[in-house]
């Protein structure tokens, strides 16, 4: 477990909740969030990590650094999903306070490289520096830099990249021919399938409980296990049991949050005599 002392209260200050929850072996479970939503109740309401989308939504990533800031001390880890991997797109995820970030389609080795270089510091990666991004510990956005000596940026930049969640999400015929290759990339932490497409590559588009999707899954896991990087799924499919995930090895996934929220106030109003 990563964490640091703070100097002004002497109490443990953790980096990434959720890089010690993967490296654990538990299973990281998240729930996706928009701006639009009550994003601190969310944070704070047991969820390891909170999904923001800017793939499949009509949000930029810069709508979403508000919701990002207010995460500020909350359990959950900030994670967005960029629209594409690239590294203008990921620098901008970063700076608005990510701890984690998902690349869709990664299909090659060298696409994977260069997701890894674009969300590190030198000289570990490209990724241009605009001051402290996002919360690390007693870093922080809203930490002045001139209080910082040389040896507290360089401490800064080796946490970020060290403690910073990178997953490509494997989604092609193409990325599953590539996959060995596609692990052996160093600072992988997760490798994400994206269900619909996955699907629909392999020929049985939705049939999420088909023999040839699940074998799929099965090749995956398989795989990931091998160069210990941690399998993930984006979602859940409707109906179908997250324990049968778990237990197939996914450690990494998203829960409707909705459903659940809903439930909660019944049963909270339902003890309350009328």
């Amino acid at each position: 477990m990563y964490f640091k002392i703070c100097s002004e209260t002497g109490g443990v200050i953790f980096m990434n909740e959720l890089k010690d929850i993967l490296k654990s072996g538990k299973a990281a479970i998240g729930t996706t969030a928009t701006p639009t939503m009550d994003v601190p109740t969310l944070a704070n309401s047991g969820f390891d990590f909170l999904l923001f989308d800017t793939q499949h939504s009509p949000y930029d990533v810069k709508q979403l650094i508000p919701s990002v800031q207010v995460m500020k001390g909350a359990k959950a880890t900030p994670v967005i999903r960029v629209g594409q991997n690239r590294e203008d797109l990921i620098l901008n995820a970063l700076d608005a306070g990510a701890r984690g970030i998902i690349a869709p389609m990664v299909n090659t080795k060298e696409e994977a490289e260069y997701l890894v270089r674009s969300c590190r510091y030198y000289p570990l990666g490209t990724r241009s520096n605009a001051g402290v991004r996002g919360e690390w510990g007693e870093y922080s956005s809203s930490t002045p830099r001139a209080s910082m000596t040389s040896e507290d940026y360089r401490k800064y930049l080796d946490m970020a990249n060290e403690q910073l969640v990178i997953i490509p999400m494997i989604e092609t015929n193409v990325a599953m021919n590539n996959i060995d290759a596609i692990l052996s990339v160093s600072g992988i932490d997760v490798l994400l399938v994206g269900p619909s497409d996955l699907s629909i590559e392999l020929g049985v588009s939705i049939d999420y409980p088909s023999d040839t999707y699940q074998k799929g899954l099965d090749k995956i896991v398989a795989a990931c296990n091998n160069h210990g990087v941690v399998p993930g799924m984006y979602f859940i499919p409707p109906g179908m049991d997250p324990n049968f995930y778990v237990e197939k090895g996914f450690k990494f996934f998203t829960m409707p949050s909705a459903g659940w929220a809903t439930e909660g106030i019944k049963n909270g109003l339902s003890g309350i005599k009328r």
